[in-house]
């Protein structure tokens, strides 16, 4: 399967928004945005100039599944950049496909925004999710509970 990142659009942000609303999403990834004008605004907030964050659409055989991206950009701060990600289409889940976008998108923001570090947050059970991570190079850092349900902090660092 071929795995590629794309450009973010307004029409992507809306096809993205209606797809992670699937309640097994929610469970395991945190939305900031609870409408979709609030997913269209905050979309056109990363194309300001003082933007810090950025995010790629996420294509497999040049099908638009799912999104990844980074927030909290900030050069002079460890970790320089926090990373997110969802593949939209349960049905491809477990093929591999967001450890390839990961990777993919990393190299891309390593490059564009000269990051030494970036770190990730995911809930304790999201087996998967973990995967992906240290598939990518991340380390568990620290276990905490928030809300009541376990989650992790994971970091990589460039060399």
């Amino acid at each position: 399967m071929t795995v590629s990142l794309g450009q973010r659009t307004e029409e992507t942000v809306a096809i993205y928004f209606a797809k992670a609303q699937k309640p097994a999403i929610k469970e395991m990834l945190p939305q900031k945005a609870q409408s979709l004008e609030e997913a269209l605004s905050d979309y056109r907030e990363t194309l300001l100039p003082s933007s810090t964050s950025y995010g790629r659409t996420v294509w497999a055989d040049h099908r638009y599944v799912g999104d990844v991206w980074c927030y909290c950009i900030d050069l002079n701060e460890g970790p320089n950049a926090m990373l997110s990600y969802c593949i939209f289409e349960d049905v491809l889940w477990n093929q591999g496909i967001a450890t390839r976008a990961v990777a993919l998108f990393l190299e891309e923001i390593r490059q564009r925004f000269t990051l030494r570090t970036v770190g990730a947050f995911t809930y304790s059970d999201n087996h998967a999710s973990i995967k992906v991570l240290e598939k990518n190079g991340f380390s568990a850092v620290e276990e905490f509970s928030e809300d009541g349900r376990k989650s992790g902090y994971y970091q990589l660092s460039f060399h």
